[in-house]
């Protein structure tokens, strides 16, 4: 079962949009994408909290979350996030295995 991991990384003077700039640009990103078990990785930012940077992170299974959170590369994520002073917010989700419900999908235009 895939697990969904929402972090909400907020800082101030704009530090979170430059954390997310530097994962992307550093390659960092990038490296955990291509981890066994990523099946998601992708920054956004939420209109209402400009000093907030959302990162949707999803993984395969809790197994895949912990050999990421083993790895080396959650050293530097630690290092840039005291880098930029971030706090932040962790919400997780398992994926509804029925799917949206038949009376959900009008309100869907694909």
């Amino acid at each position: 079962m895939s697990i969904m991991v929402n972090i909400y990384y907020t800082g101030t003077d704009g530090n979170a949009r430059k954390f997310a700039e530097e994962m992307e640009q550093s390659g960092a990103a990038a490296q955990i994408r291509k981890e066994e078990g990523n099946l998601r990785y992708e920054y956004f930012i939420p209109m209402a909290e400009p000093e907030t940077i959302l990162l949707i992170d999803c993984w395969s299974d809790q197994a895949a979350i912990d050999r990421h959170h083993d790895s080396p590369m959650m050293e530097k994520i630690a290092q840039l996030r005291e880098k930029y002073d971030l706090h932040m917010k962790v919400e997780r989700y398992v994926p509804d295995e029925g799917g949206v419900p038949e009376g959900d999908n009008r309100f869907i235009k694909e």
